[in-house]
């Protein structure tokens, strides 16, 4: 037998009031379901009384009406949830009054709550999160796919680990493993040759978790999973077991890295949320987009440069997270890498997941800073048959490989040149504040890691 659920309706003045509640009638006469009060959320075409009282009377139950009746009360829906602590949010309104767009803001402010938001052809649950962790943690979420996680999870990873807090990483990803593995990246070394062994063997080598490892020289732990739902919940995933694996280990703390637009289903004391400024604005405003900004206690919009975005386009996105998080602290901030080795006097090939559009400008970084001859660049690490056609344009002309590791670049980029003999070097992106108008990257870090123990702690008494 299902569980008696408490339901809020939402309703609206475009339906003739016989038709709601005959409707509401239908809902309350299923046996697993109580409603417990309406919300009016606007129209006046059939409403015949602008009374809440003679409305209420004639529904026979609470309704309640927001203050202002030509705007979606969202407040009030939320207010209401809490107040007769609801289940589910039933929304028998239609157009005009509710568009695609506000409907996916009420369905944002509703799985926040923890709550359904359902209607005739619709349902989004809540984020699936896993209360596992026995240590402090944080997770590292974002709005999309190739925005900089990684390379932010292991920039974060390090400067976390550098300050003496003792972390380990669990990452999911779309190519990890059957069951959890374990990366000692604090005890072994990581080489070219050794990541071409595991490849052999079937592993795959660039997942998010071997990244970690190698960029942050700390304990990792990779997982997989498979589909990612609009809010970020996923249809398939190992982190739950990869979490009970990061409770025994000797680390102190634990940060659970996000894959794509996908959210680690694990409940964690802080979180930091990744925009990519490369982004469709729509997709960071709407849909889901404010849905993962709010969780942040800390945002970094990466990609904060032309041609993925411009001045403009950056300063829409940070004002529209200040005004839906005003707590959470925003950083605007650009990639630049960060070679493993020493690449001084030498000729390189490099392999980036950045688009071609921005060459120019890591060119100049690398030979400015690294003293080396960046002889050809590739942007093809997540296609293999043009990432071969460079590798094979530029290979006899080179003395070094320096790549990511991304997509392919160990079953490729690194296989290809050793095999012609040349030297692989991988490159780490080091995420940098776009100007000194922010707060500092790192202090900002260590306050979420502060804050994460001191959740903790709190919460453990």
């Amino acid at each position: 037998m299902k569980n008696m659920e408490k339901m809020v309706c939402l309703v609206d003045g475009e339906h003739y009031l016989p038709v709601t509640k005959s409707a509401i009638e239908i809902l309350n006469n299923l046996e697993h379901i109580d409603v417990v009060a309406m919300v009016f959320i606007g129209g006046t075409e059939k409403l015949r009384t602008d009374d809440p009282e003679s409305y209420a009377k004639m529904m026979g139950m609470p309704v309640h009406f927001g203050p202002d009746e030509n705007k979606i009360p969202y407040d009030l829906i939320v207010e209401m949830i809490r107040e007769y602590d609801a289940d589910v949010v039933m929304d028998l309104s239609d157009e005009p009054v509710l568009d695609y767009s506000k409907r996916f803001k009420i369905a944002s402010r509703v799985i926040s709550e923890g709550v359904t938001y359902r209607g005739p052809d619709f349902e989004f649950e809540p984020l699936t999160e896993y209360d596992i962790p026995k240590k402090p943690s944080l997770k590292i979420l974002g709005t999309g796919k190739r925005i900089g996680k990684t390379a932010v999870s292991a920039f974060a990873s390090r400067l976390i680990d550098e300050n003496g807090y003792d972390p380990c990483v669990v990452a999911m990803g779309r190519g990890g493993p059957e069951e959890p593995e374990i990366v000692r990246g604090d005890e072994m070394e990581i080489t070219p040759e050794f990541l071409m062994e595991q490849s052999d063997k079937g592993v795959h080598a660039a997942s998010d978790h071997w990244e970690d490892a190698l960029m942050s020289r700390i304990l990792t732990i990779g997982c997989r999973r498979c589909g990612g739902g609009m809010s970020g919940d996923v249809f398939m995933t190992n982190m739950k077991k990869g979490a009970e694996i990061a409770n025994t280990v000797e680390s102190k703390f634990i940060i659970f890295e996000g894959s794509g637009a996908a959210i680690p289903p694990i409940k964690t004391d802080k979180h930091i949320t990744l925009i990519g400024a490369n982004q469709p604005l729509i997709n960071i405003t709407n849909f889901f987009g404010p849905f993962r900004a709010n969780l942040a206690d800390l945002v970094i919009i990466t990609m904060c440069e032309e041609p993925m975005s411009n001045p403009a386009k950056i300063k829409a996105i940070e004002h529209f997270i200040s005004e839906i998080n005003p707590d959470a602290k925003i950083i605007s901030t650009v990639f630049r890498p960060k070679p493993l080795g020493d690449i001084s006097g030498k000729n390189v090939l490099f392999a980036t997941t950045a688009p071609d559009e921005i060459k120019d400008v890591l060119v100049n970084h690398l030979e400015k800073n690294y003293c080396c001859k960046v002889i050809g660049t590739t942007p093809h690490l997540s296609n293999r048959p043009l990432l071969q056609k460079d590798i094979e344009k530029y290979i006899d002309h080179v003395d070094v490989m320096l790549t990511e590791l991304k997509a392919a670049a160990v079953d490729v980029a690194t296989k290809d040149s050793l095999k012609a003999g040349l030297e692989v070097v991988y490159c780490d992106n080091i995420p940098i504040p776009i100007d000194n108008s922010y707060p500092d990257l790192d202090e900002s870090i260590i306050e979420i890691v502060d804050g994460a123990i001191e959740n903790f702690n709190r919460n453990k008494q």
